[in-house]
This record gives structure tokens, C-alpha cells and sequence, in this order.
């Protein structure tokens, strides 16, 4: 299936992390990388009181990660996805929480290729959008090539092209999700070798890549390449994607260029919003802009301090900014 954005580089979805703001401000940075929301459950969705699905126009290219495991609920829910714009649909079959063990999805979906081909299958016949799957190399004890050669052998047969492979098993015991994040080690080579086996899907890597430089090496070996906490805790290294990656040919946004789009944002959301969010909200995806800069430090002293008042706004984060350029002796 075409799809009118190409993966080359994502940013992985984070939990209390890539929400609708975190995404604006990245999509800021680059134009051309591919956003993740956080991951939302079907019962959110279909039996939640918020609207757990809004998003800013301007995110595109969007994907849904979706928290699920019955088919019929999945169904539903991307039929809702497609209704509301999402550019493709993403199933988590990596997270290795108790909560989502709980509820029969995230990683534990790996020792269940049957049922996560179901999904795909049933998903992928009710939209005209592309249903991926984000994975991990192996769970537990089932860890070997060939356990994750037949996982995807499965549900790739049923239709899914496109798999994101964090390339750590999961342990679903004795392991925080923090811990899950670390200490199994990395496995770049069985990426790889899937997309050796399956040359014909569409494989992207995640886990601990840091820099595009490390990106553009990866896509020597497969199509796409998602980054996590690295972007969101050092976001600016989003600046040089759009020409690194995806080989733009135009300038390098500037940080002051940055602040200024935000600016415009954080007056447009806490005007159209009655109840909206505080600047806080906003801003604190950008604490890690200045990272490196001389007085780093005291812009995001100052945003931690000042955002979260009342009647705080888009000064905040001017005033912020400017203690990166007045006072230099706190780098």
C-alpha cells in the first residue's frame, strides 16, 4: 500500500510524553519526520471521556499507536483513527509494562502471532491506511532468530509491510519498563538480518540511537530508523533531520526561530482553549532545547519556576530564552 510519507526517521511514542504539544514542537524542528502519538488503548477510545485522539494539523505526518488486543475493538478503533485523519495506524506489541500485560497487549502480543495477525488482517480491511506493528526482538526465554522470524512470517502474511523492531527483548518479569528501556542489550544485527529475510517489508529499528549520524549509518542496512528519549531530551538535534535524512535542500531552522513559532503557539492554545492547558503544559517538552548553549541552565530554571503560574504565557519562554544569550556563566 502507497503511502504518501515515507519512514525514514520517526520519533518513537513515549508515554506522558509525545502528546499533541510535545508533537507541535517537534514538527517545528522537522518537517519531513514522522510523529508517534503516545499509546492509546481501545478502551480509552471507545469507552474513555476525554478526546484522546486530537491532535494539531499541523503533526502530519501523524501515526497512531494503539493498546489492544481484541479484534473487534481494534477494529472499531481504527475506523475512528482513519475518521479522524491519522496517516497510519501502529500496533504496540513492544511495551512490556504489568499494566498492558494486564489488558493482553504490548509485548506479550509476541508470543501470540496468530491473534496480532488477526488484528492486522481485520484492521487492515475495514481502512484504506496502512496498519504497522512495533515490536521487540524477543520476550523472555523466547528470544532466538527464529522466534521473531516466524512473529513476523505471521503477521506480515496477513498483510502487515511496515515492522518497527526495538531491537531488545522484553523481559515481562523482574524488569521495570525503565529497565526494559536499558539492560537487555542491543541487537542492531537481527534487525538486519530480518530485513535480509524479508526484503520485500518495509523494517525500522529503534533503541538507543542517539545522533543522525548513527541513523544514516542504520539505513545503510534497512528503510527506517525511530528515536526515543534521545529527542526528547536533547530535541534540537531535530533541526538537521529534514536535510540529513531527507535530503532537503533548505536552511537549518534556528533556536530563535524555534521560540518564536512557539510562542505564537502557547498564545493560540491558552486563547482558544476556556479551560486549557498552562504554559507549563507546553513548554516543558522544551526544556532540552537549549542543551549546550551558555546558560542552559538557568532557561530551564526559569521555565520550571515561572511556566506552571497563573496567567503565565508565551514571556515565559522569551524570558527563558533570553538568560541563554544575557548570562553565560552557567552553561
Amino acid at each position: 500500500m502507497d503511502k504518501p510519507f515515507t519512514e525514514q526517521l520517526s520519533v518513537a511514542p513515549m508515554l506522558d510524553w509525545t502528546d499533541r504539544h510535545c508533537r507541535y514542537f517537534l514538527r517545528v524542528l522537522s518537517k519531513h519526520t514522522v510523529l508517534y502519538t503516545e499509546m492509546v488503548t481501545t478502551g480509552a477510545i471507545l469507552y474513555g471521556k476525554g478526546d484522546y485522539l486530537s491532535y494539531n494539523t499541523e503533526e502530519h505526518p501523524l501515526v497512531l499507536q494503539l493498546g489492544g488486543s481484541d479484534v473487534k475493538a481494534m477494529t472499531e478503533c481504527a475506523k475512528i483513527a482513519e475518521q479522524y485523519g491519522y496517516d497510519a495506524i501502529n500496533i504496540n506489541v513492544g511495551c512490556p509494562s504489568d499494566r498492558v500485560q494486564n489488558g493482553r497487549f504490548g509485548a506479550c502480543l509476541m508470543a501470540e502471532p496468530t491473534l496480532v495477525a488477526d488484528c492486522v488482517n481485520t484492521m487492515q480491511n475495514a481502512v484504506s491506511v496502512p496498519v504497522t506493528v512495533k515490536s521487540r526482538i524477543g520476550i523472555d526465554d523466547q528470544d532466538s532468530y527464529d522466534f521473531l522470524h516466524q512473529f513476523i512470517d505471521t503477521v506480515s502474511d496477513a498483510g502487515c509491510e511496515h515492522f518497527i523492531i526495538h531491537a531488545r527483548k522484553a523481559w515481562l518479569s523482574g524488569l521495570s519498563p525503565k529497565e526494559n528501556r536499558e539492560i537487555p542489550p542491543l541487537d542492531y544485527s537481527r534487525v538486519y538480518r530480518i530485513k535480509k529475510d524479508f526484503p520485500e517489508l518495509m523494517i525500522s529499528i529503534n533503541g538507543g540511537i542517539k545522533t543522525l549520524e548513527e541513523s544514516t549509518q542504520h539505513l545503510q542496512h534497512i528503510d527506517g530508523v525511530m528515536i526515543g528519549r534521545e529527542v526528547y531530551q536533547n530535541p534540537y538535534l531535530l533541526s538537521l533531520a529534514d536535510q540529513h535524512i531527507f535530503n532537503k535542500d533548505y536552511p537549518q531552522i534556528s533556536r530563535q526561530q524555534v521560540i518564536d513559532q512557539m510562542c505564537d503557539y502557547i498564545d493560540k492554545v491558552i486563547s482558544d482553549e476556556k479551560h486549557g492547558p498552562r504554559v507549563w503544559h507546553i513548554v516543558r517538552h522544551m526544556l532540552g532545547l537549549c542543551n549546550g548553549l551558555p546558560g542552559a541552565r538557568k532557561y530551564r530554571r526559569y521555565l520550571s519556576e515561572n511556566a506552571g503560574k497563573s496567567g503565565a504565557d508565551s514571556r515565559v519562554l522569551r524570558e527563558a530564552f533570553a538568560l541563554t544569550t544575557v548570562d553565560a556563566d552557567n552553561a
